[in-house]
């Protein structure tokens, strides 16, 4: 697919100093224009055509093409004086350029590529050319109805400093992923003050994942002391390091840093931070049940581990290895296909409660309430229960590698 990207002569009207900032203005870390070209690639456009302006310098194209490379995407910069996405002739002396059908995106427009993915085709005449679109081009040389469906133009357009800020609160209120819950869904919401200065800095998601297994060993320490204060604190601990697994997905997302790597790194971290906290949980309650609660703890251990090396399978067989981040979407995506097997039906209603997002909200209740036992004993049991389960899914959907291309879904 064709994303077309126009800059308009317009914004050198207050000089080529004041246009190349506006070009290149930096939103959660990432230049505007450079963002828009990024944003239209995850969209799925394999190819970009740039329109520019006579007047724009060659040292702000090549700047321009240079960074859109390091986000894997090549520029096709073609100049035109006056254009106007308005006017039909515009379009036709671009005409040779164009695919049958792209994307159109304004060079100042900032989105996701969720919103962007779901944009139905409509005619060239019918665009509000303000705002993104999916356009056929079929209307340009010769009269017709235009299409009439609806657009879909959520996001923001930079024009001041004040949508500026406003792209960015966009951003982060929309740096989720399409299966959050509730529960992650509120802590997502307390994260975002930070997402949003965090994106400003050097910092990177994969540091901002080691931050949270830092606090995860404090948290284990504090568990291991025994005690009620000492767990309260223990789990109130354990529920800043879950809101630290969430900013880093956040952050990798709005400034387009995710990468394979540090999806393997943050299911580590999480299987880590669940083997330390139970550590810690398995030496404070055995100062007050004695080598019953070390016994549990031993089992409990072995279940989360396997647990952990029977995903990570599952994550291998499931998905390409540059996109391992796919690996829930598509396995949610199969439990759905699968809903007339009476184990995936199961699964598929009760998987919501084994996200981290939502057993750093279990852990504290249940230490509040003086249930940390309980919550012990039912851990146990579904950390055991993960692994067989995950063992018998991988497979059911992922028997082979060939599943990531062509996968058993004649189930």
């Amino acid at each position: 697919m064709q994303a077309v990207i126009a800059i308009p002569e317009t914004i050198f009207m207050s000089g080529k100093r004041r246009a190349a900032e506006q070009l290149l203005q930096n939103i959660c870390g990432v230049p505007l224009l450079i963002r828009t070209v990024a944003t239209a690639a995850r969209a799925g456009a394999t190819e970009i055509l740039l329109i520019c302006p006579e007047i724009l310098s060659d040292e702000l194209i090549e700047e321009c093409t240079k960074r859109a490379l390091q986000h894997s995407m090549p520029i096709k910069a073609v100049r035109l004086s006056e254009f106007k996405p308005q006017a039909p002739s515009s379009w036709t002396r671009v005409n040779p350029q164009l695919q049958r059908a792209f994307l159109w995106v304004p060079w100042n427009w900032v989105s996701t590529k969720r919103f962007l993915t779901g944009l139905p085709l409509i005619g060239i005449r019918s665009v509000d050319w303000s705002r993104p679109a999916y356009v056929t081009v079929h209307e340009v040389d010769r009269d017709g109805p235009p299409l009439s469906r609806s657009q879909t133009d959520e996001g923001v357009a930079v024009t001041s400093p004040d949508s500026a800020a406003a792209s960015e609160r966009f951003l982060v209120a929309h740096s989720g992923k399409a299966l959050d819950g509730i529960h992650s869904s509120f802590n997502r919401r307390l994260c975002r003050p930070f997402v949003r200065l965090l994106s400003h800095t050097e910092v990177t998601p994969n540091e901002v994942t080691f931050a949270g297994v830092i606090i995860s060993v404090v948290s284990a320490i504090a568990f291991a002391q025994g005690g009620y204060l000492a767990s309260v604190a223990g789990a109130l601990i354990f529920f800043v390091a879950g809101l630290f697994d969430e900013m880093d997905g956040m952050l990798a997302r709005v400034k387009f840093a995710e990468t394979p790597r540090g999806t393997w790194l943050e299911g580590f971290a999480d299987g880590l931070s669940y083997l330390m906290l139970f550590a810690g949980i398995t030496v404070g309650l055995s100062k007050q049940y004695g080598k019953a609660a070390l016994w549990m703890g031993f089992v409990l251990f072995v279940g989360a581990l396997l647990a952990l090396v029977v995903t990570s399978l599952g994550r291998r067989l499931a998905t390409a290895p540059d996109r391992p981040n796919e690996y829930l979407d598509r396995f949610y995506r199969l439990l759905e296909k699968d809903s007339g097997n009476c184990v995936s039906r199961a699964v598929r209603h009760v998987q919501a409660f084994e996200k981290r997002g939502v057993m750093i909200h279990y852990v504290v209740i249940f230490t509040v309430f003086g249930g940390l036992p309980v919550l012990f004993v039912l851990a146990t049991i579904g950390a055991h229960l993960t692994w067989i389960l995950a063992l018998y899914f991988n497979h059911r959907f992922f028997s082979s590698k060939l599943s990531v291309n062509t996968p058993r879904e004649a189930l």
